[in-house]
């Protein structure tokens, strides 16, 4: 909290803060509390990032037909284990928009959050009902939490966090998905949780911040941008205001930028409707191939299996692992605390331009590994820079920039969208990936780096910066878009 406020204040005696009607946007506890309740949601997807116990189907399979698993089924159920929770998510996603606009931002959080705990509560149940089908339901159900909430979490940020901070805050999603994953892999450990006699408890933890959430988030603020906007609540809006941003200069300017935005809206979008307008087609693009860019050049093939790809290698591989978690995190505060200040854009374009370096360079090094095994040292260093690369950018902004990119009826189903596409990226990735290791060897790094290239070149072309703006003037570079590029005043690519 300390550190946050410091760099606050820095950023103020900087200049960097961006002036909204006059005035600057200060923190407030509300503000802080509503964001850091919200993102326990991404700190249990995180938690549950690869960390299945394999050794549990081998016994499972042993007491049902008195032999162990075939090596190939046991890849094949690894791959399903995995992937599944990734396909949930992607089913999940269907319901983004109905609970968004229904129950409003907060309420739909805390509404999905059950989904959460019965999918923690049935993979820690496996072991006692010895069904490793149980384990596998539970990850799906879970699955549908994680569809639901990667795309309602950055909505609610980003509808209650002033312009200026915008952003960053909605990084903190991020940084929370990476300090689950990095508290899963210490968790996973033989010397924690990973035995056993312990791994149902430690499958079980997520439901701790489930009920933290519970506890917290039903006290914070609707998004006052859903309480004015969709439900036509200005009063409601108002307060909700005054409590995030504790001055009513601030909330009178953006109540008028609310009702100015909500001039330009219609009440509503079908899905129908959402793919037909000329003023989403850009920004539908945009987030396509950012989200695919993000998803396909090779960070999750890494998260899923790096234990996998250093046990060939290394005796200790687990705690090589523990560093490519701690290195997530640690470039995701990299990337909370530059977010406002180099701007989306730039943060996207190093991010891209470096993961096709990382993984051309993989390549080469896998390929001559056999002959120099002294090599080994540096490719762990790939991976760890690879890792870098996605965090500093592709990773924390795909999840929130369609957030940006359109207007509030569009919105819901525009993260909708980036969720489908970032847990179908997902899902595809972790179900292929092992076959096509098999297959193409090193090789396949050459794919990832050219999917890196062409999200790099599409982001040069098209995206405009986002930082700084609110949202009604984003929407108003694409409003009668006819995908024609210009240079604006401030210097980034746009449309008009």
């Amino acid at each position: 909290m300390e550190n946050l406020h410091s760099y606050l204040k820095l950023r103020d005696e900087d200049g960097i803060n961006v002036r909204h009607s006059g005035k600057l946007s200060h923190l407030t506890a509300t503000l802080l509390t509503s964001i850091l309740a919200a993102v326990l949601g991404s700190l249990q997807i995180g938690y549950h990032t690869g960390n299945i116990i394999e050794e549990f189907f081998n016994h499972t399979w042993r007491a049902r037909h008195n032999q162990s698993m075939p090596d190939h089924s046991l890849t094949l159920l690894w791959s399903l284990s995995v992937s599944i929770k990734d396909f949930g998510a992607l089913l999940g996603s269907l319901g983004v928009k109905y609970l968004a606009d229904s129950y409003g931002r907060r309420n739909s959080i805390l509404i999905v959050n059950c989904l959460s705990v019965v999918g923690a509560c049935l993979m820690s149940a496996s072991k006692s009902s010895k069904s490793f089908e149980v384990l596998i339901l539970g990850r799906l159900v879970f699955g549908l939490f994680c569809g639901l909430v990667m795309s309602l979490n950055p909505l609610y940020i980003q509808e209650v966090s002033p312009t200026n901070l915008r952003g960053a805050f909605a990084t903190l999603n991020q940084v929370s998905f990476a300090s689950g994953i990095l508290l899963g892999m210490v968790a996973g450990l033989e010397t924690v949780l990973g035995t056993e006699q312990y791994w149902a408890l430690m499958l079980s933890l997520s439901v701790i911040p489930a009920l933290t959430q519970y506890l917290v988030l039903p006290f914070c603020p609707e998004s006052p941008r859903y309480l004015l906007i969709n439900q036509g609540e200005e009063s409601k809006a108002e307060a909700a205001l005054l409590r995030l941003r504790g001055s009513s200069d601030k909330v009178f300017s953006e109540l008028e930028e609310m009702k100015e935005e909500a001039a330009h809206s219609q009440s509503g979008v079908t899905i129908h409707q959402f793919f037909k307008k000329r003023r989403y087609k850009q920004p539908i693009i945009i987030v396509l191939i950012i989200n695919l860019g993000s998803q396909l050049s090779g960070f999750n093939a890494i998260i899923n299996y790096s234990t996998r790809m250093f046990q060939a290698k290394f005796d200790q591989a687990k705690y090589l692992t523990l560093g490519v978690g701690a290195v997530n995190v640690i470039f995701t505060l990299v990337a909370f605390f530059l977010m406002e200040k180099a701007g989306r854009r730039r943060l996207l374009l190093t991010g891209f331009i470096s993961i096709a370096v990382c993984n051309l360079l993989m390549t080469i090094v896998d390929s001559v590994l056999h002959l120099v095994p002294e090599l080994r040292s540096l490719q762990v260093l790939l991976v760890f820079c690879l890792i870098s690369a996605y965090e500093l950018g592709p990773g924390p902004i795909s999840w929130f920039i369609a957030a940006e990119l359109f207007d509030q009826p569009g919105r819901p189903i525009a993260m909708a969208f980036t969720s489908m596409l970032n847990w179908g990226g997902k899902f595809v990735l972790a179900l292929l990936f092992p076959p096509l290791l098999k297959l193409c060897g090193e090789y396949i790094y050459l794919f990832f780096m050219a999917v890196a290239l062409a999200a790099f070149s599409f982001t040069w072309i098209r995206l405009p910066e986002t930082k700084g703006r609110t949202f009604d003037d984003i929407a108003e570079e694409f409003r009668g878009a006819e995908g024609i590029p210009l240079h604006n005043n401030i210097g980034f690519n746009t449309f008009t």
